[in-house]
């Protein structure tokens, strides 16, 4: 299945530089605002979603995700449904991880409300998915919910999705960081951007499907390893 971009998304996600220096200087003064980050990469990603949704598409697994019109956030709010999945899978693991930081599947679409979507259906299930696989993602690279986590996982989702916005931010992160903490956010955001490069296009991964899978059983079907640097920032301070 797929759908030719139309006049109007097209528009829709041209750069807005201003919106994201607003966005920025927001961020700068309330850091833990989730609303504030996706101002600053809705005005700065461009057509990416838009060169996504193309390859998802063309896909077997984007193409049946679309004909069946899935919401995956469903399934990742369905808490009892993955309590029920095997212990050690990468649904049971997904649940421990949202439980232990007290957060819900719905935390990131209600941060994401106060920015529009693409205006084509089908687009827009492909930009909500990508959203929503964002603690997924979290889960199997292994980087952990904390600023140094966020950013290594922003870089290797840049290199997943070539997404602007998402690389201008987590630049920013890492200039923090190697102000305020350690240099060595910068090692760590280069190596979550070469293992976003080397594994499987993630977008395209039908993580229904995954979740019932052992959580190691996955990361080797998607090509992706423990993050050393990152881990070694966390044991040694």
């Amino acid at each position: 299945m797929q759908t030719s971009i139309h006049t109007a998304d097209t528009d829709q996600y041209r750069l807005r530089l201003g919106e994201a220096w607003s966005g920025v200087r927001s961020l700068l003064r309330n850091p833990e605002k989730t609303s504030h980050v996706f101002t600053v990469v809705r005005a700065l990603s461009g057509k990416s979603v838009l060169r996504g949704y193309q390859r998802f598409a063309m896909t077997p697994t984007g193409g049946t995700i679309l004909a069946e019109n899935r919401d995956l956030i469903e399934v990742l709010r369905n808490r009892e449904n993955l309590r029920s999945l095997p212990e050690g899978s990468l649904g049971r693991c997904y649940l421990a991880f949202m439980e232990a930081q007290k957060i819900t599947a719905e935390g990131l679409e209600e941060a994401s409300l106060n920015g529009e979507l693409p205006q084509a259906h089908e687009h827009r299930l492909y930009a909500r998915r990508l959203r929503d696989m964002h603690d997924l993602w979290h889960v199997t690279t292994g980087y952990g919910p904390d600023t140094m986590g966020e950013v290594c996982l922003l870089g290797f989702t840049y290199a997943q999705t070539r997404d602007t916005g998402l690389g201008f931010i987590a630049v920013m992160g890492a200039l923090k960081i190697a102000r305020e903490q350690d240099r060595r956010i910068f090692k760590a955001l280069w190596a979550g951007y070469r293992a976003g490069r080397r594994a499987a296009w993630l977008p395209g991964m039908d993580w229904e499907q995954l979740l019932s899978r052992p959580i190691e059983e996955v990361r080797g079907l998607l090509n992706i390893s423990p993050p050393r640097v990152y881990i070694e920032m966390r044991r040694t301070g």
